[in-house]
């Protein structure tokens, strides 16, 4: 990440369904993992995705990259640092790292691009309050 202070971090630890025969998390998981780090870095700022929903506007992902570098197995404790831009005027980005707690390793990283569109799924300018919100740095 270019900007650790201005990301939101997140702990958590893998659970035991998040596992896999080869004794690490399951690469299908870092997307939900990727989820909540949105969630708890909007959370952070003030609003929840519920509420953000409720004034009528969706992000939807149009495009998710991950990077898997590093093991992670049943309850090993995770940090994970999400950081918010608006690279243009209709879409966010969320740049994501997971590192495990105990040695720094990094796990993944990667980021996810999200439209912002109406209730429709139509495209629609980002709201003013939208726009700030992403701006903040915490």
């Amino acid at each position: 990440m270019t900007d650790p202070t201005a990301a939101h971090v997140t702990r958590f630890r893998v659970r035991y369904s998040e596992t896999d025969q080869m004794h690490s998390y399951h690469h299908s998981r870092v997307l939900e993992w990727f989820g909540c780090g949105r969630t708890e870095l909007i959370r952070s700022r003030g609003m929840t995705y519920r509420e953000m929903e409720s004034r009528g506007v969706m992000l939807p992902v149009t495009l998710a990259h991950i990077e898997y570098t590093g093991k992670a197995e049943y309850d090993d404790e995770l940090e994970m640092a999400v950081r918010a831009s608006m690279p243009s005027r209709a879409r966010l980005r969320f740049d994501v790292e997971i590192r495990r707690v105990d040695t720094g390793q990094a796990v993944c990283t990667g980021h996810t691009i999200h439209a912002v569109t109406n209730r429709e799924g139509r495209p629609i300018r980002p709201p003013s309050w939208l726009v700030e919100l992403m701006r903040e740095t915490h």
